[in-house]
């Protein structure tokens, strides 16, 4: 195909998703439009979930040897999109503010180029292209694999790919190993007490309470923790209290959790709830401790990164790749697939004028330029991954 025509069939796919953004389970009409990109090329597709679905190229007369996949997350944010391009959100509150618009057409147009140009190369392996909803509120990943998203063909190696407004456009940038950290949530309600502000001494203050677990949480990372083995504990809500002059019966806090060591990363809630227990036992207060995994460490794999950033260099030249230096206390639940099968995830930078202007942000937009880049690095590697399955075996 033309490039030039498949980049004008790239950008109008992606702006069709950017003008029609949908959250998390609700991606319905994104869904439809993939299905029907991947229907119009003859690839088969499967919805396996409510809104998440599967392309699939694999040969017809002969069981695949080898299954590679590429994922792309469809989801949007509940943001208010203030970048006025012709291709804004239509609808008030919700817009793809983080690039997923782009990652999903990145995947179709890698789906294109290897159906309709490379297809010859693939004859004993199968392709599948994954669209998974929901990674902002996270849990679309899991549900993906517990609908089967990693079976029929068995995938052997999974790829996954994300603009970056960090990185100057059109680069790509790529880490060895630890690339991003763990993400739980967890809730802490301190109940039991109460009274009026004036006799402290005849009551059990939930408020302080919370305050000396909240601090004890910051001494367990700096003290009860080895400072090379990055953690972040964060807090990031507090309630407790309806009137100035009332202690109030319960305090609830809320926060996040993030590490690069899965050892570590499996301590982290008995290490929490002990702190939790041992002061609201001091203070004769009573707790409730919610703990949630929502992401694990993302960790790409040495052999698959070799080979990603050899296609990379075929596409972009070797001036182009990023080696990233230091991994990300964000995360991705892409790291749910990592451990199931071995992978490798990829940034392509989307810089704009304005560095202010990043993911989450209501301004923010990509060069559409990267769509084909992306689009043939990903078809590169599936090629690359073709030739080398000897060595990977």
């Amino acid at each position: 195909m033309n490039e030039i025509i498949l980049e004008k069939k790239l950008i109008n796919i992606r702006r069709q998703i950017h003008k029609f953004p949908e959250l998390g389970n609700c991606e319905t009409k994104t869904t439809k439009l993939i299905e029907n990109v991947l229907n119009s090329e003859g690839i088969k597709t499967k919805k396996i979930t409510k809104t998440g679905t599967i392309g699939l190229i694999e040969p017809e007369d002969k069981k695949p040897k080898m299954c590679i996949a590429f994922r792309a997350d469809i989801d949007a944010l509940p943001i208010e999109e203030k970048t006025k391009k012709p291709y804004s959100s239509r609808y008030k509150g919700i817009m793809h503010a983080c690039g997923h618009d782009a990652n999903t057409t990145m995947v179709l147009g890698s789906a294109i180029l290897i159906k309709r140009n490379f297809s010859s190369s693939f004859d004993n392996i199968a392709i599948k292209f994954i669209f998974q909803p929901n990674e902002e509120s996270a849990g679309g990943a899991q549900t993906m694999i517990e609908a089967g998203a990693l079976k029929n063909p068995d995938v052997n190696y999974i790829f996954g790919i994300h603009v970056n407004p960090q990185l100057p456009t059109g680069t790509i940038g790529i880490k060895n190993g630890e690339m991003m950290a763990s993400v739980d949530k967890f809730e802490v309600e301190i109940y039991g007490g109460g009274g009026h502000a004036a006799y402290p001494h005849k009551s059990k203050d939930t408020i302080i309470t919370a305050s000396e677990i909240i601090m004890s949480l910051q001494t367990l990372v700096a003290r009860g923790i080895d400072p090379v083995e990055p953690v972040v504990i964060s807090i990031c809500t507090i309630q407790g209290g309806t009137k100035f002059n009332v202690l109030p019966e319960k305090v609830v806090f809320s926060g996040t959790v993030r590490t690069l060591n899965e050892n570590l990363h499996r301590k982290m809630p008995k290490l929490i709830e002990k702190i939790v227990k041992e002061k609201t036992r001091e203070k004769k207060l009573k707790y409730n401790f919610k703990y949630e995994v929502l992401g694990y460490p993302l960790y790409n794999d040495k052999k698959l990164v070799d080979i990603c950033t050899k296609s990379a260099e075929k596409i972009v030249g070797k001036r182009k790749i990023i080696f990233i230096e230091k991994p990300s206390m964000g995360g991705e639940d892409f790291s749910e697939y990592l451990r199931f099968v071995p992978g490798c995830f990829l940034y392509i930078g989307s810089k704009t004028k304005n560095p202010n202007i990043t993911w989450h942000h209501p301004e923010f937009d990509i060069d559409e330029k990267i769509l084909l880049t992306g689009s043939k690095i990903l078809s590169q590697i599936a090629i690359d991954m073709a030739r080398s399955r000897t060595k990977l075996s």
